[in-house]
């Protein structure tokens, strides 16, 4: 087997494995460099070396993301599919459509995630036992009574999905090295930042509030309090790429619109700190 052959194997594998690589020629030259008669019996080295080039983080690193994702997708899906099944918590029409639509949205998450993650080898990470009163298993938390107090379901809902948001957000960039998975996780990225506005307009429809908006101004809650806090702090910020957006050319953009404009990650540490009181 010349280095030409192997090379025309890997275009067939991967047609886009030269968006990962500089040319064909670099491809061919990588191998070729080691020369001489030493040349063929080092292939599996070179080829190691190039595939690591071209495609970067390993498979354990992409999983590692994947399981949390997973967490974050069973906390979702179970607590959606509790409020879906709760009697006469979610008022019928319009609103049981929207709950039951979004538990199974976030219920096709859970079966993307451990299907990739299969796929990629590893076994998914078992789903948690939870308290969505945020009392760490002892029913006792702060959102006591979420499961028969509609507007406090409502609430811990947004807070779930700006959270949720904000997470994939802040993974993104470890998911750079496998263009399909960064493709599927900005997928239900995009999808949980539809629920996150779509809650926040079920809960202004609730309260008359025409203060709620679909997006997070500032670092505000949108009057759930502090116990929501963490899931928000950051979003003040009014800087992108070392740009103040405040004024911006003159434009008038005042503090809360250039915190509304942008939306930041959360670190890993930082959700799972979040999501901690909810896991029993």
């Amino acid at each position: 087997m010349n280095i030409e052959h192997i090379i025309t194997e890997l275009e067939k594998k991967d047609p886009e494995v030269y968006d990962r690589m500089s040319s064909r020629r670099s491809a061919i030259s990588g191998i070729a460099s080691i020369g001489g008669k030493l040349a063929l019996a080092a292939i599996p080295l070179a080829l190691g070396s190039l595939f690591k080039k071209a495609y970067g983080q390993s498979t354990g690193g992409i999983v590692a993301v994947l399981q949390y994702a997973l967490t974050l997708e069973y906390l979702e899906a179970e607590f959606y599919t509790m409020g879906a099944a709760a009697p006469g918590l979610v008022p019928a029409g319009p609103p049981t459509g929207a709950i039951a639509t979004i538990r199974d949205h976030e219920n096709a998450h859970v079966s993307l995630l451990k299907t990739t993650i299969t796929a990629l080898g590893a076994t998914p990470v078992a789903k948690p036992t939870f308290d969505f009163t945020a009392g760490n298993g002892s029913g006792n938390g702060p959102f006591k009574g979420v499961f028969t107090n509609y507007p406090l379901f409502l609430a811990v809902a947004q807070t779930f999905e700006d959270t949720g948001v904000r997470a994939y957000k802040g993974q993104a960039g470890e998911l750079i090295s496998n263009n399909d998975v960064l493709t599927a996780a900005l997928q239900i990225h995009s999808v949980e930042a539809r629920h996150a506005a779509h809650i926040r307009y079920m809960r202004r429809n609730l309260t008359s509030n025409t203060g709620l908006k679909p997006w997070i101004t500032g670092n505000d809650t949108g009057g759930i309090g502090a116990a929501v806090q963490a899931s928000y702090n950051g979003e003040e910020t009014s800087t992108q790429a070392g740009i103040n957006i405040v004024n911006i050319n003159g434009l008038g953009i005042s503090m809360n619109a250039a915190t509304e404009a942008f939306d930041e990650p959360l670190s890993k540490d930082a959700v799972l700190a979040i999501v901690d009181p909810f896991i029993v």
